[in-house]
């Protein structure tokens, strides 16, 4: 009997392929409501009698708290598991979004839209759902399950920012908030599958050496191509984090539709379904590091493009449609970079330092943005930053070497 029960299959909800989907669900979700929050800086502005870098800064601290709190939920994950991290992460963000819709003056706008919201999303974001995956799939489909986690993120951009316009100009910025705060509470749902998964007490695998978090982390710090692809993740930040809440008002400063804009930055996510997929299977077959680079040169030159053509649908399209297979591409290729160089045991912990950067860039990005225009009256001087900075990401990244850190691979 004792036998059969060894060998007995798992429940349904245990099984691989319902954790992957379970991780999914919970990256559509996460991702899709914060890429609504461009749809909300010109009525939230408005209707408070705010200039526009009061609502800027406000996301602007999110995006930093979310890079902050990202690490310290990767060391909780790594420990405890990903489902307590996220379900607890997704409650934080719900009522964050929540106080948003209530809130009147820009100190509570900031607790609300900046703090609460920066750590919901840090503790139910894909980097706590890749840091599962990245421990249940074998290492050779690793970085395809990240592709998928990453996809799905970007499946949530599809469907949510055309459903944010949409809210916003049928019911008012109010209610529109107060259905997103409820959308949010379903991540406790979709994270319950991983609960299977925990990782309290977990050991290192064999090709893996026997550290303490605190010696894995300040090893990683000593080493070089550690600190390149740190640098170079700065960049997705600013760049990602500057369309995503300054997009809307550019394209309606141009004549762009609320409606039109809504499609168009819906597309993004679309676009990087297929982007971050194939970034995945790119990621499994060779080199990461030099697809990396050439995705950041990438992205400066259809920024430049994008700027030097007149504003129109079908530039935007273009636009849109381009930088949505580059928007999160990055992302699994950044994290099979940190596997491959210390493995997977702190995995989570090592990839949030990581993630700081990037929202570092994020909080610029968006803080930077808001406090030019209200000087200049134009988002100019950003975009072509953003072409200068896509243009070093390339250049750092290219000396990344691939192989174990010293110290992290198995005597």
């Amino acid at each position: 009997m004792t036998a059969d029960r060894a060998h007995a299959p798992l429940p349904w909800y245990q099984t691989v392929t319902v954790m992957i989907i379970a991780g999914c669900l919970v990256a559509i979700v996460n991702f899709g409501v914060r890429s609504t929050f461009g749809f909300f800086t010109v009525p939230i502005s408005e209707a408070h009698g705010w200039p526009r870098e009061i609502f800027s800064f406000a996301i602007a601290i999110q995006n930093l708290i979310w890079g902050i709190a990202t690490p310290v939920a990767g060391m909780l994950a790594d420990r405890y598991g990903s489902a307590r991290v996220l379900m607890a992460g997704a409650i934080v963000y719900a009522i964050g979004v929540l106080m948003m819709a209530v809130t009147a003056t820009p100190v509570m706008f900031n607790l609300a839209g900046g703090l609460l919201v920066g750590v919901g999303i840090a503790f139910s974001s894909f980097s706590i759902v890749m840091a599962a995956l990245g421990r249940i799939v074998p290492p050779d489909r690793r970085s395809w399950a990240f592709g998928i986690a990453t996809a799905s993120g970007s499946l949530g951009q599809f469907i949510f920012a055309p459903l944010g316009a949409m809210l916003v100009s049928a019911y008012g910025w109010q209610q529109a908030l107060t259905v997103l705060a409820g959308l949010t509470l379903l991540i406790v749902l979709f994270a319950t599958p991983l609960l299977s998964q925990n990782t309290s007490g977990r050991r290192p695998t064999a090709d893996e050496a026997d550290l303490t978090m605190k010696q894995a982390i300040g090893l990683a710090f000593g080493h070089r191509s550690y600190i390149l692809l740190v640098s170079g993740f700065f960049v997705c930040g600013f760049q990602l984090a500057f369309i995503t809440v300054h997009m809307p008002p550019y394209l309606a400063e141009h004549g762009i539709s609320k409606e039109f804009a809504g499609i168009a930055m819906g597309l993004i996510g679309l676009f990087n379904v297929v982007g971050s997929y194939v970034s995945g299977i790119i990621g499994g077959r060779g080199e990461k590091h030099v697809p990396l680079a050439f995705i950041y040169l990438t992205r400066a030159a259809i920024t430049a493009g994008f700027v030097l053509l007149p504003v129109s649908n079908a530039t935007t399209l273009i636009f849109t449609c381009s930088m949505g297979l580059l928007w999160l591409s990055t992302v699994p290729l950044t994290m099979g970079l940190v596997t491959v160089m210390f493995g997977t045991r702190y995995m989570a912990t090592l990839y949030g330092f990581v993630f700081v950067s990037h929202q570092i860039g994020s909080f610029l990005g968006v803080w930077l943005a808001g406090r030019l225009y209200d000087q200049f009256g134009s988002y100019d001087i950003v975009w072509w930053m953003s072409v200068a900075l896509g243009v070093f990401a390339f250049i750092v990244n290219l000396p990344i070497r691939e192989q174990r850190a010293p110290r992290f691979a198995a005597a």
